[in-house]
């Protein structure tokens, strides 16, 4: 069966003038490869800057005018052109925005979501989709400016998932919300992909992301450097690139110790890993490879030209 969607070596490009008419490209994102099955959860874990909400766009077709995107969508086993995308989205394919401002000011919560139908099967199934997140029929009546931070996140969770969508696609969709409202939340995406749907989680929280998905890819710099299934993070060992292991050493339970140093800008490094400059493994050729492939690895994916797992075979010859 095909995945519900695939990506192939995407990579997405900014246009930038300095001084006056001097063109410069910067790559955002670099050779991204992601699939999410029918009902199964992927996570995207990485810090802001990463480029994750630039996936998100890049899958919706909704970049901004000076990027550019290379590379292969496919959706349901069909390419995702920029004109299908269009007629998916808000449909089957839903997202659900990082910003509360997504939001009209000055339309009311049920106009918003109803979409100007006013049949009572539309108006049912909008009032069933608030009330799986804990808002009441009186929301509809509410304006924007009139709802909590939390309330407006969970109209547009509401508003995403209000039509059945096969693919959802959740930017940061926790901030604000209490810790017992996320992981409701949370556990509504897991119904959701149970009932078949694929569910892609794009978060900066490793921890918040265990507890629900599938698989995890972590974005370094724009690039996914490793892929693997949450299993994986419950023995460090089986995680494979040095970045990884430093975002399972940096949580609370497994001692809070930070990574030093901080991730390079866009375009700022021309060869080699963008990770050498933290990693203490590092070694000359990390710096100076043209190239670093995205390799499969004991049942998961790594961009590391000395992963865990290989290292100790490298040391015994």
């Amino acid at each position: 069966m095909e995945p519900i969607l695939e990506i192939r070596h995407m990579s997405v490009f900014f246009t930038q003038y300095e001084r006056g008419i001097r063109k410069r490209i910067l790559p955002v994102i670099r050779d991204l490869t992601l699939s999410v099955e029918a009902g199964e959860i992927v996570a995207v874990v990485g810090a802001s800057g990463s480029g994750k909400s630039l996936l998100a766009h890049g899958i919706l077709g909704i970049l901004p005018y000076n990027s550019h995107m290379e590379g292969t969508i496919r959706y349901a086993g069909e390419s995702l052109t920029p004109e299908r995308s269009a007629k998916l989205r808000g449909k089957e394919i839903a997202l659900i925005p990082q910003g509360v401002t997504y939001l009209d000011p000055l339309m009311k919560v049920g106009d918003q979501l109803r979409k100007g139908n006013r049949s009572e099967a539309v108006r049912s199934r909008i009032r069933r989709a608030l009330e799986r997140y804990g808002l009441g029929a009186e929301t509809e009546a509410l304006y924007p400016f009139e709802l909590s931070g939390g309330m407006a996140r969970r109209v547009l969770i509401a508003s995403a998932v209000a039509e059945d969508p096969r693919l959802i696609i959740a930017d940061e969709p926790t901030p604000g919300l209490d810790a017992r409202a996320a992981e409701r939340i949370l556990g509504h995406f897991r119904e959701l992909a149970d009932e078949g749907s694929g569910v892609l989680f794009i978060t900066h929280d490793l921890e918040l992301a265990l507890t629900v998905a599938d698989r995890v890819a972590v974005f370094y710099a724009g690039e996914t450097i490793e892929e693997a299934s949450a299993e994986d993070f419950k023995e460090p060992e089986r995680l494979r690139h040095p970045f990884t292991k430093a975002l399972w050493r940096a949580m609370p339970e497994h001692g809070f110790k930070p990574i030093s140093g901080a991730q390079p800008y866009p375009g700022a490094v021309l060869a080699g890993c963008p990770f050498a400059g933290q990693c203490s493994d590092c070694l000359p050729e990390c710096k100076t490879a043209e190239e670093i492939p995205l390799r499969e690895i004991r049942g998961g994916r790594v961009r590391c030209l000395h992963p865990y797992g290989e290292r100790k075979k490298e040391e015994t010859i």
